[in-house]
C-alpha cells in the first residue's frame, strides 16, 4: 500500500479494505455526496443489490468501459468509482428495480472476487491525509467563492438548469464536496464526469470543473446572441421558421452558404447522371454518405467536398467520336505546317492503322528535334485532324512524383496528378495528351518522375492507373499520347523504349522562307493590327532577315524579328509618316538595326592548322573552327576552349594517330609542343565527332600543308585511322550550307543517312564519304 504523504490523497490502510458487491453502470457516472435514483434491469446488477441489502447496504458503483458488454470482467470496469449505501429499493416492473442510493466517498477497485451470479470485489476507500492540506485555507476559500460565482452565472445563463441544490451549494465550505456537487449538476457526458471522478488532485479537480462551467457560460452566451439576431427577424409563433433562420444566421457567421443537405442533393443528382462503373458509383455514393456525418463548420467538410467534386468531374465512361478520315488529316497537316514530309508521313501512317484496326491503342510517338521546329503545333494539328480534345502537359522541370501520381489525401492541399487533371479538362476519356519537354523530367528525394511515367506510357498497365488522390483505377488506354523532346540523351532508357521516335531536324533556309512568307507574316500582321496594304515584306527583305538576323534550327527567332518589323511599322503609321511601308534587303537595317550574323563565315583563304568542323547542339547544327599551333617544347599537348572529357580524349587520339602517320617526323614531335584551341572559349563543348577535324588540323600543322577553306568535316576517329559514323547529320549539313561550305567530308557509314535527306539540303554542296583518315586528308588538304 502507498505511504501517507502530507497534503495528498492517499489510500487507507489494508485494514480498511472491504469486500462488497459491485454495481457496473453503463451510461451513468455519479460522484460522492449525492442521492441518486437508478433503474436497473440486468440480472447481475439486481443480484448485486439484493446481496448489498442482505448485509449493510454497502455497494461499489463504477462505470463500464464498454456499455455493450453484459457480463463485464475486471478490465472492462474503471478502477476508480464511488462507495455508496442503498437507502431504498422498489420494484417498478417485472424486470426493473428502482433503487435510491447515497454516494459516500471515492474508492479503488483492486480486484474482482467473482463475476457470477453478480460482481463482487475488493475495494479500498480514498481519504485526505491528517496533516495540513494544500491548497491552503485561504486559497480553498477563494476557490469555493469563485466556483459558486461561476455556477450562479451558469444558472442565470441556463434557465432550464436544475436549482434543487442551490442553497446547499451556497452554504458549502468543503472544496472537494463542492466541486463534486456542482459537477453533478452540469450538463456533461458521463466520460467527462468519470475524468472528474478519477481526478484525486483537489486543485486540478477545481480547475476542471471551473473550466467546464466557464465554457458552458460562453456557449450559452453565443447561443443567446444568435437567438437575439434571429428573434429580430422572425415571429415568435413561427417556430419552424425560427429554427431555419437560426441555422441560416449561424452558417452566415461561419461563411458557409449552403447546407450539407443541399450539397448532398446536388451530388446525388450528378451521380445519377454520371456514366461510370459499379465500383466508381459505390465509392462516390459512400463518400456522399460520409459527407453527411461531417459538420459544415469543419475544415474536413471542404476537403471531402473537393474530393467528391473531383470524382464527379472525371469522364469515367464518356468518350468523343474520332474522325477517321485520313484525307482530312493530311489536309490539316498541310495547312498548318510547311515541309516536314517524313514526319507527316509517319503520323499519317499511324492514323491509318488506327482507322483500319478500329483500336484506340497506338504507338506512343515522341517528336525529337530542336526548339521552334513545330513539335508542339504538330500535336495540336493531329488533335484537330481527329476531332480530339487537346490537352498539353508540360513536364519540363517536374521533379515531384506527386505531380504525376497525385498527392495522397492525408496531406493538406492535396490535388490529383497532372494526368487526372488533364482528363478533367478534356471532359472525355480519349483526348490527345501532349507530354511536352519529356526530356527535362527530373528526380529528387520526393521520387522519380520518369519511373512514374513508365506505367502511364505502357499500354499494358495504363488501363488501371491509380492516382494517389483519386484512389480508384483510371483508364488511360484510350488516350493518344504524343511526346516532345529536344534530345533523347536525358530520357531514361526504359522510358525511351516505350516510345517511337520521330526525328524533326532543323529547317533549311528555303523552308524558313516559305514558313515566314505563308504563315508568320500573316500571323504577325493580324497580331499587330496591320493589313497587307500597310506593310509589304518583300522576298529579298525576308531572306535578309533569315540570313542576317537569325541563327536557329526552328523559326521562333524569325517570328520575333518579323514581329519587331511589324511593331516599328505600326508606330510609323500611327505617327502619320506613311500609310504603306515596303521592307527590302536594302532598308532592313532601318527596322532591325545592324546585321547580327554574316553568311559567308567560311569565305577566307586556305591556311595551315585551321580546319572547320561540324557540331550538333540541342538547338540545331553549328560550325566550329579547330586551330593548332606548334612551338618548341617537349612534345606536350595543350587543349583550350572548354573541352569535355570525350573531346580531350579525341585530341589525344588524333595526336597519336598523326605521329603514327608521320614516323619520319618523330624528332619534330619530341622537340615541339602542340596547342589545340576550339573557339568560342566560353562555350562548353564535348563529343567524339570532332576526331577527324582535330587529326587534320594537327597533320596540317606538322606538315605545313594548307587546308582548303571551303571544306568542313565531321566524324569520330580511331587509333588505326578508321572514320566512325556520327549522329545529327542533317543539322550539321544545314549549318554547313548556311556557312557557305562547298565540300563536306562525312563518314562512309553515314551514306544511308545522306541518301534519305532532301535534295534541297545537299544542293550546292559536294558530299564526300571517307572510310579512313587518308580519305579525309586527300579531300581536305591543298594538293601541290
Amino acid at each position: 500500500m502507498p505511504e501517507k504523504k502530507q497534503g495528498q490523497v492517499i489510500l487507507m490502510s489494508e485494514q480498511q479494505m472491504k469486500t462488497m458487491p459491485i454495481l457496473a453502470m453503463r451510461d451513468v457516472c455519479v460522484l460522492p455526496g449525492m442521492l441518486v435514483h437508478l433503474d436497473v434491469s440486468r440480472e447481475i446488477t439486481k443480484r448485486a443489490i439484493e446481496e448489498a441489502m442482505a448485509e449493510d447496504g454497502s455497494i461499489f458503483l463504477t462505470l463500464q468501459r464498454d456499455e455493450s458488454i453484459e457480463t463485464p470482467s475486471f478490465h472492462d470496469l474503471y478502477e476508480i468509482g464511488v462507495i455508496a449505501k442503498i437507502k431504498q429499493e422498489v420494484k417498478v416492473k417485472d424486470d426493473v428495480l428502482r433503487v435510491m442510493i447515497s454516494t459516500k466517498e471515492r474508492g479503488n477497485l483492486l480486484s474482482l472476487n467473482q463475476t457470477k451470479p453478480f460482481l463482487k470485489g475488493e475495494v479500498v476507500p480514498y481519504e485526505w491525509g491528517d496533516e495540513e492540506l494544500r491548497p491552503g485555507a485561504l486559497e480553498k476559500e477563494a476557490m469555493c467563492r469563485n466556483l459558486k460565482d461561476v455556477y450562479t452565472i451558469y444558472l442565470n445563463e441556463n434557465p432550464r438548469a436544475s436549482r434543487s441544490d442551490l442553497e446547499k451549494i451556497q452554504g458549502m465550505k468543503d472544496l472537494g464536496k463542492l466541486t463534486d456537487l456542482i459537477a453533478m449538476h452540469i450538463n456533461m457526458g458521463f466520460d467527462k464526469r468519470q475524468e472528474i471522478l478519477e481526478c484525486l488532485d483537489l486543485e486540478l479537480r477545481y480547475e476542471m470543473v471551473a473550466g467546464i462551467l466557464t465554457n458552458e457560460v460562453n456557449l450559452s452566451r453565443i447561443r443567446e446572441g444568435y437567438r437575439r439576431k434571429v428573434k429580430e427577424e422572425v415571429d415568435k409563433n413561427q417556430k419552424e421558421y425560427f429554427l431555419r433562420e437560426q441555422m441560416k444566421v449561424i452558417r452566415n457567421e461561419l461563411g458557409d452558404g449552403a447546407s450539407a443537405e443541399e450539397y448532398q442533393e446536388k451530388y446525388k443528382e450528378q451521380l445519377e447522371q454520371l456514366s461510370c462503373s459499379e465500383e466508381v458509383y459505390q465509392k462516390i455514393a459512400e463518400e456522399i454518405k460520409r459527407l453527411d456525418a461531417i459538420p459544415t463548420s469543419s475544415s474536413e467538410h471542404i476537403v471531402e467536398r473537393t474530393y467528391i467534386e473531383n470524382l464527379l468531374a472525371l469522364p469515367w465512361d464518356k468518350a468523343s467520336i474520332d474522325r477517321n478520315d485520313i484525307v482530312h488529316a493530311e489536309q490539316i497537316l498541310e495547312e498548318d505546317h510547311y515541309g516536314l514530309k517524313k514526319v507527316k508521313e509517319r503520323i499519317l501512317e499511324s492514323l491509318a492503322v488506327r482507322c483500319l484496326t478500329d483500336k484506340s491503342e497506338s504507338p506512343i510517338l515522341c517528336l525529337v528535334g530542336p526548339p521552334g521546329t513545330g513539335k508542339t503545333s504538330i500535336a495540336r494539328s493531329v488533335a484537330r485532324a481527329l476531332d480530339k480534345e487537346y490537352v498539353r502537359i508540360c513536364l519540363g522541370g517536374v521533379r515531384d512524383e506527386a505531380e504525376i501520381r497525385g498527392h495522397r489525401r492525408t496531406y493538406v492541399g492535396a490535388l490529383p496528378g497532372r494526368f487526372v487533371e488533364g482528363l478533367k479538362k478534356a471532359k472525355v476519356r480519349n483526348p490527345l495528351m501532349l507530354l511536352d519537354e519529356i526530356d527535362k523530367v527530373g528526380s529528387d528525394y520526393k521520387g522519380d518522375c520518369a519511373s512514374a511515367l513508365l506505367e502511364i506510357l505502357d499500354p499494358e498497365q495504363n488501363r488501371n492507373f491509380v492516382d494517389h488522390y483519386i484512389e480508384l483505377p483510371v483508364d488511360l488506354s484510350d488516350v493518344l499520347f504524343i511526346c516532345t523532346a529536344n534530345t533523347t540523351e536525358t530520357i531514361p532508357r526504359p522510358l525511351l523504349d516505350r516510345m517511337e521516335l520521330i526525328s524533326i531536324a532543323g529547317y533549311t533556309e528555303n523552308e524558313r522562307f516559305h514558313i515566314g512568307k505563308d504563315y508568320l507574316i500573316p500571323k504577325q500582321l493580324e497580331k499587330n493590327g496591320l493589313q497587307k496594304k500597310n506593310l509589304q515584306i518583300l522576298d529579298g527583305g525576308l531572306r535578309a532577315i533569315i540570313s542576317h538576323y537569325t541563327k536557329e534550327a526552328g523559326v521562333r527567332e524569325l517570328e520575333r524579328q518579323i514581329g519587331k518589323v511589324c511593331r516599328k511599322c505600326a508606330k510609323k503609321i500611327m505617327e502619320g509618316e506613311t500609310e504603306t511601308i515596303r521592307v527590302t534587303s536594302k532598308n532592313i537595317t532601318d527596322f532591325l538595326g545592324k546585321k547580327r550574323f554574316r553568311v559567308e563565315k567560311a569565305a577566307r583563304k586556305d591556311e595551315v592548322g585551321i580546319v572547320r568542323g561540324l557540331a550538333w547542339t540541342e538547338v540545331g547544327g553549328d560550325t566550329l573552327e579547330i586551330e593548332v599551333n606548334t612551338m618548341p617544347g617537349e612534345g606536350n599537348l595543350k587543349l583550350t576552349g572548354q573541352l569535355g572529357d570525350v573531346m580531350k580524349e579525341s585530341a589525344e587520339i588524333a595526336l597519336s594517330l598523326v605521329r603514327a602517320l608521320l614516323p619520319k617526323e618523330e624528332e619534330f614531335f619530341k622537340t615541339h609542343d602542340f596547342h589545340l584551341h576550339v573557339p568560342e572559349g566560353a562555350v562548353p563543348k564535348d563529343g567524339p565527332s570532332a576526331g577527324v577535324t582535330m587529326t587534320t588540323a594537327i597533320y596540317s600543322a606538322v606538315t605545313g600543308k594548307k587546308v582548303l577553306a571551303k571544306v568542313a568535316m565531321t566524324g569520330e576517329i580511331t587509333l588505326r585511322g578508321r572514320v566512325l559514323p556520327i549522329g545529327g547529320l542533317k543539322e550539321k549539313l544545314l549549318a554547313a550550307k548556311q556557312a557557305g561550305i562547298q565540300k563536306v567530308v562525312v563518314p562512309k557509314e553515314n551514306k544511308p543517312d545522306v541518301e534519305e535527306l532532301e535534295e534541297e539540303i545537299t544542293e550546292g554542296m559536294q558530299i564526300v564519304f571517307a572510310g579512313s583518315i587518308s580519305d579525309v586528308l586527300k579531300e581536305a588538304l591543298v594538293q601541290k
